[in-house]
């Protein structure tokens, strides 16, 4: 009987498992199993780090949004509640953008909010 082996798809298999550890350090980038345990959990901080950008990423909205409602004489809180009262739709990533990029229009929509607070 002949001896069947499964050599193709094992390196192929392995292949992909050094390609995803391109980049790494010292014996974690090129032996079999510290690759594959090293490849692993950086997928599983990869899945982790994906949903996290989101929460960083709004937070940093927010931020910027507040520091530049508290130029225009608002706190963040009453500058959101204005805006909705206002009926605007714009969200805190435009808002954050126009802040840095156009602080004219910026102001143009703190002094609308403060209308629909007033």
């Amino acid at each position: 009987m002949v001896r069947v082996t499964n050599a193709v798809a094992a390196h192929r298999r392995k292949k992909r498992l050094m390609k995803r550890a391109k980049g790494f350090v010292g014996d974690r980038k090129n032996h079999l199993r510290l690759t594959t345990c090293a490849v692993m959990s950086a997928m599983a901080f990869n899945y982790d780090h994906r949903k996290l950008k989101k929460r960083d990423f709004r937070r940093l909205w927010t931020i910027r949004v507040g520091v530049a409602a508290k130029i225009n004489g608002l706190s963040y809180s009453k500058f959101i509640n204005g805006l909705k009262r206002a009926g605007c739709l714009l969200n805190r990533k435009v808002l954050s953008d126009m802040a840095i990029r156009d602080p004219q229009a910026f102001a143009f929509v703190a002094g609308a909010a403060k209308q629909a607070l007033a």
